[in-house]
């Protein structure tokens, strides 16, 4: 029992450091594909440049609208649960992000499947969107992929988590008659 409990508490800990970790590149990184240029110091606009160029990742490099409405989740529903997913799951059994991490966790996963999809099958140098930048070979495609799946991944482990653990589960209390 007390193993189970300190994996548990384990497990929080490590999505705790997830989500702070999200703060940052979600700030510095992603949202410069929907917010103005000049609220970001050229060093920010150069670590987003040579991330692109050496990952090949065409929808940060110059993000099609579709990819731009993902960000703008990002900033207005994802941004903002960030800090309180990460005091939740530091602080341990917080029941009260069951439903909000549930939320996250489907929201996220969905988003990744067109982005995955696209890296897997999308012909860059035929799509005229990314004006023929992208990963070219089968090896460029699984490096970007493994950039992006820990997105998934992560949010499909808290999934799972909320859904299975005893501390996350609410009690339904009945009135006795």
């Amino acid at each position: 029992m007390m193993g189970a409990l300190s994996a548990w508490r384990g497990l929080e800990w490590l999505l705790g450091l997830y989500f702070l970790s999200h703060v940052p590149i979600t700030l510095f990184l992603d949202l410069q594909g929907v917010l103005p240029r000049e609220l970001y110091p050229l060093e920010l606009r150069n670590m987003l440049q040579w991330y692109t160029k050496e990952f090949k990742d065409p929808l940060l490099q110059d993000p099609p609208v579709w990819y731009k409405s993902f960000l703008f989740c990002e900033l207005v529903l994802q941004l903002p649960f960030f800090p309180i997913a990460t005091y939740a799951f530091f602080k341990g059994g917080r029941k009260w992000i069951r439903t909000p991490a549930i939320i996250y966790s489907v929201h996220t996963m969905t988003t990744l499947i067109p982005i995955l999809s696209t890296f897997l099958f999308e012909d860059f140098s035929k799509a005229s969107v990314f004006k023929g930048q992208g990963p070219e070979t089968f090896h460029e495609r699984l490096t970007l992929i493994s950039v992006y799946a820990p997105y998934f991944f992560i949010p499909l482990l808290i999934l799972l988590f909320m859904l299975w653990s005893p501390q996350y589960k609410y009690e339904e209390k009945r009135k006795k008659k």
